[in-house]
């Protein structure tokens, strides 16, 4: 899955850009020129080096492994592959087992099984975005649209086969609450502090924490995780104060906190009113 994550990231990338020269070709009334390219169809298209452009065979594509073996160049044209295809396969390999060992719902009932198995398809959507916003400041539609679609038929199948009606009102209020306040902000701004891409990702992770008070814990926890980012990069000047930074990933480490230890959170915080 952390190979195919890389694969998802780069090809949806390079068909932004194609896109982007077939417009501009379309707008300098050149239609009749074509581009060669490779397919790079996310689910049709061979792997390929993302700089020679040849076919990889199944021997290149052992995730971590084939890496390391080819001391981290392609087999072909003896480019570098990039640090980030090996630590992303790591990454997801660790995030999949974290899930099953951190899992807060004990699994009894058919609908319990089902969260987890949409978790982690989510997991891979999300991972893929967070690395795209990180790169390019953009969070594809592409990725977003299908993610959120997987989480609605995944909440309806889970009402069919059990779960407590009641959980939709939570939903609904987290949702209302991850979405409406990017919204006001991006409104407000008028699309100069915030992109619309975090709006929608706004809904996504308010249906995923799925309660109003986790929901709240994401975008606390956001916000102190990208403090702690950009604050030693604005001391050192890496940084200036007018720069733009990617929030999509802070949200997305969040939400994967908050859905281990969410209720761990809550527990904490409610103990320290105690005191």
């Amino acid at each position: 899955m952390g190979s195919f994550i890389n694969a998802l990231v780069w090809r949806i990338h390079v068909q932004e850009v194609l896109t982007e020269k077939s417009a501009k070709i379309s707008k300098n009334k050149e239609s009749s020129l074509q581009i060669p390219t490779p397919n790079y169809s996310v689910f049709n298209g061979r792997s390929m080096c993302p700089n020679c452009k040849h076919l990889l065979s199944a021997k290149d594509l052992i995730p971590v492994i084939s890496w390391i073996s080819l001391k981290g160049k392609c087999r072909y044209c003896k480019k570098l592959i990039s640090w980030q295809y090996p630590l992303i396969e790591l990454l997801t390999a660790l995030l999949f087992i974290l899930s099953w060992v951190f899992w807060p719902i004990t699994l009894n009932v058919s609908w319990q099984y089902l969260v987890f198995i949409t978790w982690l398809v989510i997991l891979v959507g999300l991972i893929a975005m967070a690395i795209y916003d990180a790169k390019w400041m953009l969070l594809p539609d592409k990725i977003m649209y299908p993610l959120i679609l997987i989480v609605i038929g995944s909440y309806i199948c889970q009402f069919a086969l059990g779960k407590p009606p009641n959980d939709l009102s939570g939903i609904l209020i987290s949702v209302a609450i991850g979405c409406g306040f990017f919204a006001v902000i991006y409104f407000v701004s008028k699309g100069k502090w915030i992109g619309f891409g975090d709006v929608k990702l706004g809904l996504l992770l308010g249906l995923i924490v799925a309660t109003p008070i986790n929901i709240f814990i994401t975008l606390f926890l956001s916000s102190v995780l990208g403090v702690i980012w950009i604050l030693p990069l604005l001391i050192t000047k890496r940084l200036k104060p007018t720069s733009h930074v990617p929030f999509g990933p802070f949200l997305i480490v969040a939400a994967t906190i908050v859905v281990f230890f969410g209720q761990n959170i809550v527990d904490l915080y409610r103990s320290f009113i105690l005191i």
